[in-house]
């Protein structure tokens, strides 16, 4: 096991416990993401008039973001080093992840939704561009449609693995401050699909070459020490900054730097509340929703919610020392299961009911009700027989490994 990351060792951060306000926070963003896909199903007539004035999608994603950017970083510091982090990443993300698109392949047979038509063009780049995560950066369509966010997630991940192994974990407010500046500045001018455009081929050459890329440069810095790992993080950092400026098409260049700006904006408040930076430093990641405010000028929906977000976060923030009640936290506790099984509901909820605008609205509501009952004990099955059995794993083998490593002594290089 690698030793600490420079500048981890000697100045670590108070633990961080796993948080309430958080949790709630979680449940919150997933509960009205909920709402947003189910205007399409249940109320399309309401929709235009919800979207006008108030974009919960947006907003939804947006407290997501904000919530990993200050967490992610407390769990990376206070772990076992950058492999344990990976490690409890893969068991945290990827089975439920399986589960969702083994969903979604389910209800395509089924004859609910309908087959993909990469599943019979280009079906090597689908499967290997999601096993990465990374498909919306390599302009691949999401099999489920909430999977695009977890892209900048993983791309989050990728690109804070790197900084800690340069020894520029600090460096959040910097980070935040280049992609909004880049957001506002380049929104017009950035490609989309700039390396993916064209051909089965070159599409799949991408893919090939970026999993290539991205895993080299990982094992870098997981197992590599001095130049080695630090070539392996340029590698990284070059090729997510080099997918974030020229090859996504969705949702929109400013978009997706903007979440990235989101992200380390969050990590910021985390290292002021830790004690790391001062309250007038991370004062400057304001300028982020303001960008935000600003790029989505004229669309009053994505205005409203970009600040209601920041809204959110700050009271959360604020009151993250009051006592929360126990179903908010349970509901962030299950939020990922909240989050990527919905799409599969309402998929279902749209074959049965192609005309929703017909149905007496009342008996919508009452369906819309059922809906969100039957999603939440989805939710709790897949938290007590997927989503903890492989956090248990994964913590299993990460204790395993500190054990191993702490009989060997401390690591070199």
């Amino acid at each position: 096991m690698l030793s600490a990351p420079p500048g981890t060792a000697e100045a670590a951060p108070p633990r961080v416990r796993r948080s309430a306000w958080l949790d709630a926070l979680r449940g919150t963003a997933a509960t009205v993401v909920v709402f947003e896909h189910a205007l399409v199903p249940l109320w399309p007539e309401a929709r235009p008039y919800v979207k006008g004035v108030f974009d919960p999608g947006w907003y939804g994603v947006l407290v997501f973001f904000l919530v990993s950017g200050y967490i992610v970083p407390a769990s990376l510091e206070r772990g076992a080093g950058l492999r344990a982090f990976w490690v409890s990443r893969l068991f945290r993300l990827w089975p439920l992840f399986a589960v969702c698109a083994a969903g979604m392949a389910l209800l395509s047979a089924a004859g609910w939704d309908e087959p993909h038509v990469w599943w019979q063009t280009r079906p090597t780049a689908l499967v290997l561009a999601h096993v990465t995560m990374l498909q919306n950066l390599l302009d691949v369509p999401n099999l489920v449609n909430v999977l695009w966010t977890l892209s900048y997630e993983m791309a989050f991940y990728l690109l804070l693995t790197a900084m800690f192994a340069l020894g520029a974990q600090r460096r959040s407010t910097p980070a935040a401050l280049t992609f909004a500046a880049g957001a506002v500045l380049g929104a017009g001018l950035l490609p989309t699909a700039l390396l993916s455009f064209g051909t089965a081929d070159r599409m799949l050459t991408v893919v090939v070459a970026v999993t290539a890329v991205l895993a080299a440069g990982l094992a870098a810095v997981l197992y590599g020490h001095g130049r080695l790992r630090q070539a392996g993080a340029v590698a990284v950092a070059g090729t997510i900054v080099l997918l974030l400026a020229v090859n996504q098409r969705y949702p929109g260049p400013w978009q997706g730097l903007l979440i990235l700006a989101t992200m380390f904006a969050g990590s910021t408040l985390y290292r002021a509340g830790t004690g790391q930076v001062t309250h007038r430093h991370a004062a400057w990641v304001a300028l982020v929703p303001l960008a935000g405010l600003w790029l989505g000028r004229g669309d009053l929906g994505t205005e409203t919610a970009t600040a209601a977000a920041w809204l959110t976060f700050a009271a959360g923030l604020a009151l993250r020392h009051r006592v929360w009640p126990s179903w908010a936290a349970w509901l962030g506790l299950v939020s990922y299961s909240i989050y990527l099984l919905h799409p599969l509901l309402m998929e279902s909820v749209e074959h049965f009911l192609s005309d929703p605008a017909s149905v007496p609205v009342a008996a919508r509501m009452a369906l819309t009700a059922g809906v969100y009952a039957v999603l939440l004990g989805l939710c709790a099955l897949t938290w007590r027989w997927v989503e903890a059995p492989a956090q248990r794993l994964g913590r299993r083998l990460v204790d395993g490994t500190a054990s191993r490593r702490a009989e060997a002594g401390p690591a070199k290089g």
